[in-house]
């Protein structure tokens, strides 16, 4: 019997089989090409995340909370052998920074600003108001607690390890009164920090 194109029927039959194994095949192909560029895209995508996550790291620097122990050769805290401070340096080049002697006398935290100076280096210089005991104890029994007796400054050198979970730190400190002037008590110190982390 034949088709209405003059082929045999069963001519016909086999082409149009041989045309859909093409079609199949085609489409089968398109699919492993399709996974093998998602594959890649994705591969890529999650390589170039750990090295940003590396980078990340790396440019965070000092950008996160940290402790450290400080030991002043000298001045007046150089008797003090168990100083430590807390840090916070915040990303837009702000600082806070808190002493386990804070509260003796007690002073408020130190507030300041810090940059990159080099690789693995920065700089940071913070203040802090001091205090002193009032004159009489009926100060105290009105309730005026504490008075203002000047303003510690402190400048500190920062290198931070490869690794970003420690530093080394050298700290000069200089103590002036409440007009601005000069006064003894200042010194250097060296410092040794971890960085909080979960």
């Amino acid at each position: 019997m034949k088709s209405v194109f003059g082929l045999p029927r069963a001519q016909a039959q086999r082409n149009k089989r041989v045309a859909m194994n093409h079609c199949l095949q085609r489409i089968k192909l398109m699919v492993v090409v399709v996974a093998i560029l998602v594959a890649a895209v994705l591969a890529s995508g999650c390589r170039r995340s750990d090295q940003q996550s590396k980078s990340e790291q790396t440019e965070q620097g000092l950008v996160g909370a940290w402790r450290a122990r400080v030991q002043f050769k000298d001045g007046a805290f150089s008797e003090v052998k168990d100083i430590e401070f807390m840090y916070v340096f915040n990303a837009g080049g702000t600082m806070t920074e808190s002493s386990n002697y804070d509260a003796i006398p007690p002073v408020p935290p130190a507030y300041g600003v810090w940059r990159r100076i080099g690789p693995n280096k920065y700089e940071a210089k913070y203040e802090y108001y001091a205090t002193r005991v009032p004159d009489t104890s009926e100060h105290l029994a009105v309730g005026s607690g504490w008075l203002p007796a000047g303003r510690g400054v402190l400048l500190e050198t920062i290198t931070v390890a490869s690794d970003g979970k420690s530093f080394t730190s050298k700290i000069r400190y200089d103590a002036f009164d409440q007009s601005g002037k000069s006064v003894e008590g200042g010194g250097d110190a060296i410092g040794k920090g971890i960085s909080l982390k979960f």
